[in-house]
């Protein structure tokens, strides 16, 4: 989850993971999976940096908890940098 701000300056958390996409039309707006919209204060940039620093806080954590399993991303890595044959 990151902490964001409505336009009534209420804090709010919105899980990171269902985020669609964020635009500046010019007020920041963050489009949900769902189809939800929330207009934010953060320009969309500081949105980013908060998923980022929620991604980087959750990855490890996600690993310790056996959730994702570092083989498995390790052989999705190698599909991917792999040479066609």
């Amino acid at each position: 989850m990151i902490q964001v701000t409505r336009f009534n300056h209420t804090e709010l958390y919105i899980n990171a993971d269902l985020i669609e996409f964020v635009e500046s039309t010019p007020d920041t707006v963050i489009s949900m999976v769902s189809g939800r919209k929330v207009l934010v204060l953060e320009k969309p940039e500081e949105v980013r940096r908060k998923i980022l620093a929620y991604r980087q806080e959750v990855g490890p954590l996600l690993l310790r908890t056996g959730i994702v399993h570092p083989e498995a991303e390790q052989e999705e890595k190698d599909e991917t940098t792999a040479s066609p044959r």
